[in-house]
Order: C-alpha cells, then sequence, then structure tokens
C-alpha cells in the first residue's frame, strides 16, 4: 500500500522500527543481523571512509538547500582573538591588540545580514567556522540584525565547542577538514579573511589557490588589517621571486573596517 508520500516501499525509519519488535535471539543479537544504514561500528571501519565522506558532503547540502540559502559571506580569522572587553584575558599583547577586529568583524557581518535581509535573507548570508573570536564576531553581527549564519563546526582537541550565536538549525560538524573547505567555499559570494594562525592562513592560501588557478571564479577578497597582514607575509617577495605572478598580487585586497569592506565588496572589478 502506497503512503501518503506516494512511497510504495517502507521507508528506512519503518524498517528501523521494524527490527525492533523483532523477537530476541542470538541471530538477531549478532552484529552481523544490523541494518546496515542503522549500525555504527560498520559504519565506522576504514574501509566505509568513501561513505562517510558522502554523507559529510551531502548533510549540510541538504539542510543549506532545505533553509533556503543560495549564497554566502564568508568569514574567515583567528579562534584566539578576544572581544574588546575581554582582552586582558588574551595570552599576547599582539592578540590584545587584534580585538578591535572582533568588533570589525561583528560590524560587517551586522550590515552584510541587513543586506541580505532587505532581500529575503536568502543571499550573502554570512558563515563561519563557528567557533570563537572572529568567527563568533561573525554569528554575533548576524544575530544583532536579527538574521541567520552558518557555522561550519570540526571536531579538534582544543576550541571546536560552537559558539552561542550560530543558527542552530544551520551549525554543522564535520569530521573532515577537506569536505568543510568546500562548504565554505560552494556558495561564496565575498571572502573575508581577518587575522588569525594555521587554520586562518590555510583557508586563506587555499581560496587564492583555486581562484588564481580559475577552479573557482573570481569573488571580492578581502584581508582585514593590511599592517598585520604585510608584516607576517612578504607579498611583493613573492612576485619578484617569480613564484606568483604580479597580477596575483591583485587578486585581494586589503580593508580595515567594516564599512570599507562593505563598499569594497559593492564597487567589487575583478
Amino acid at each position: 500500500m502506497k503512503d501518503d508520500m506516494g512511497r510504495v516501499f517502507p521507508d528506512a525509519r519503518q524498517d528501523i522500527d521494524q527490527c525492533e519488535t523483532i523477537p530476541d535471539t542470538p541471530q538477531t543479537r549478532a552484529p552481523a543481523y544490523r541494518l546496515a544504514f542503522a549500525d555504527d561500528d560498520f559504519l565506522l571501519r576504514d574501509e566505509l571512509r568513501p561513505v562517510r565522506l558522502q554523507l559529510e558532503l551531502l548533510k549540510p547540502e541538504i539542510g543549506i538547500i532545505e533553509a533556503g540559502i543560495e549564497s554566502t559571506i564568508v568569514l574567515f580569522g583567528g579562534a584566539r582573538i578576544p572581544e574588546p572587553a575581554k582582552k586582558d584575558t588574551a595570552r599576547t599583547k599582539t592578540l590584545a591588540d587584534l580585538s578591535k577586529y572582533y568588533d570589525q568583524a561583528r560590524e560587517f557581518a551586522r550590515l552584510m545580514t541587513e543586506k541580505s535581509l532587505a532581500t529575503g535573507g536568502h543571499e550573502n548570508v554570512i558563515v563561519t567556522g563557528g567557533g570563537p573570536g572572529v568567527m563568533e564576531a561573525g554569528n554575533r553581527g548576524a544575530a544583532d540584525a536579527g538574521g541567520r549564519s552558518i557555522g561550519l563546526n570540526i571536531v579538534l582537541p582544543h576550541e571546536q565547542a560552537p559558539n552561542h550565536y550560530v543558527t542552530p538549525e544551520l551549525c554543522y560538524n564535520f569530521h573532515y577538514f577537506a569536505i568543510r573547505k568546500m562548504h565554505f567555499l560552494m556558495r561564496a559570494r565575498a571572502i573575508t579573511i581577518f587575522p588569525g594562525g594555521f587554520g586562518t592562513l590555510d583557508e586563506m592560501f587555499e581560496a587564492l589557490t583555486l581562484i588564481q588557478t580559475e577552479r573557482m571564479r573570481p569573488v571580492p577578497f578581502l584581508l582585514f588589517g593590511r599592517e598585520f597582514w604585510e608584516r607576517i607575509i612578504n607579498w611583493d617577495a613573492l612576485a619578484d621571486a617569480g613564484t606568483i605572478s604580479e597580477k596575483d598580487l591583485h587578486l585581494f585586497r586589503f580593508v580595515d573596517t567594516a564599512e570599507q569592506a562593505v563598499n569594497a565588496i559593492e564597487n567589487w572589478e575583478a
């Protein structure tokens, strides 16, 4: 018999429920008898890694599509940068000084979310790594504006818990860094990079490489804090050495404030 959705066969949930009513015997208790998709021990085998990669791609993809989100604004940045009110807790003076970018990330996310809501809230939704620091500021700014934001968290020994400002139904947790990176960029209409460490540098250079090699179409690419970025990376030396071309230096621009970033995105010319 067909159900209300026109289904001819039982769905997976119905089969799991049905298995709970079967007689308790040595055969039904054996791991071999478990339905494959309901068997955690089986799904966690090394041989099932390709399936887990696919699941990790599909779960957020389906959720974001069902939420009606069509494009995003990406915020990358350091988890260790505190909000100004807590800068005294920073482990270094530099981190305390960088706390100003918490406020800039928060304000930038607020401004972009207000613009998104003015057109229905489906375009240019803020997405962060979902953790503390700059990521928290981005999700917080979206919440300040009354909008939604995405958090793409990942299982790490430290700093992995999602911040309280991510929209709960858009808060995802990842095992695979590669799949998480795909979700950051698949809908990106702009990429903003705030001061950060290894993770931020990794995300920045991977995105720049995708654009440089034309694997990704160019989008506004903004680095917050010229002084910070020019201090830690000698961009001109890369071009002078020939390891990148002179035109690659035009793939990104420096900004220092939220207002500058919004203006740059609205007037971007590749």
